[in-house]
């Protein structure tokens, strides 16, 4: 039964369109209100603007912080995210072991999970959105866009397709030999282009190399990016794919 949300005036302070408001407040129930109003009493955001991103498990909307500089909010539906989907990404994951199998406790883990492969991401020199702060359900980045506009995606996009392509091959080699992460979803759905440059998102999924299947992920993204640049005339397949990433090894290891 959905908890009954009586709406005390703090709440739609952060939300600056009624409309915006009525559906947020259709979509999640009062907890992630709640922790919403926790993280705006820290700081960390001044309002919630409007939708920018749709998703079974998610919904991203542009924020705002006190200075008026534009933030993204993730904020993970608790009701209706695919428990079974997102367990066999954080089972077998070492760093949450000991999540409680409980929906609830699988987003929060699953939204943490996304801050720290973000972190990882970002410290192998991987352009992603730059993770902030999370909370239980929601989590705060960087807003990838210009001029306030939401960058589209790679699918979207009609840019230059060999020098993308080769900048996500540098990407997923970054990730997997310097953090040990494979991004586990990766395609033209999940990559941003902002002033011709991609930017990789929604990385909650994304499994450490000790994973059980993190090999059958890995080779699952590598086919993505070979399905879509041989589409868009890149002379790539998927070996060519794998060949290209381990040329990004030796690169990447060897010592000054």
């Amino acid at each position: 039964m959905k908890e009954e949300f009586e709406e005390p005036d703090y709440r739609k302070k952060f939300f600056s369109d009624e409309k915006d408001y009525k559906t947020f407040s259709k979509i999640f129930n009062i907890h992630s209100i709640n922790v919403i109003h926790s993280l705006a009493s820290k700081g960390f955001i001044n309002q919630i603007e409007f939708v920018i991103s749709t998703g079974k498990e998610a919904h991203v909307f542009r924020a705002s912080d006190g200075s008026g500089n534009f933030l993204a909010a993730k904020i993970y539906k608790i009701e209706t995210s695919e428990f079974n989907k997102m367990n066999q990404y954080v089972q077998g994951d070492y760093r949450f072991k000991k999540v409680k199998k409980d929906k609830k406790e699988l987003v929060f883990a699953w939204t943490r999970k996304e801050f720290k492969n973000l972190e990882k991401a970002n410290n192998a020199g991987v352009r992603v959105p730059l993770p902030i702060v999370f909370k239980e359900n929601i989590l705060i980045m960087e807003f990838i866009g210009e001029n306030g506009i939401a960058s589209p995606k790679l699918k979207d996009t009609v840019c230059d397709y060999k020098y993308v392509y080769e900048k996500i091959i540098e990407s997923i080699a970054r990730m997997l030999y310097l953090e040990e992460l494979v991004h586990a979803d990766l395609s033209e759905y999940n990559i941003l282009m902002q002033k011709g440059e991609p930017v990789i998102i929604d990385i909650g999924q994304g499994v450490l190399t000790t994973h059980p299947k993190a090999k059958e992920f890995f080779e699952r993204d590598a086919q993505n990016i070979a399905n879509f640049f041989s589409k868009k005339g890149v002379n790539t397949d998927y070996e060519k794919v794998i060949e290209d990433i381990k040329k990004w090894k030796k690169k990447l290891l060897e010592k000054d």
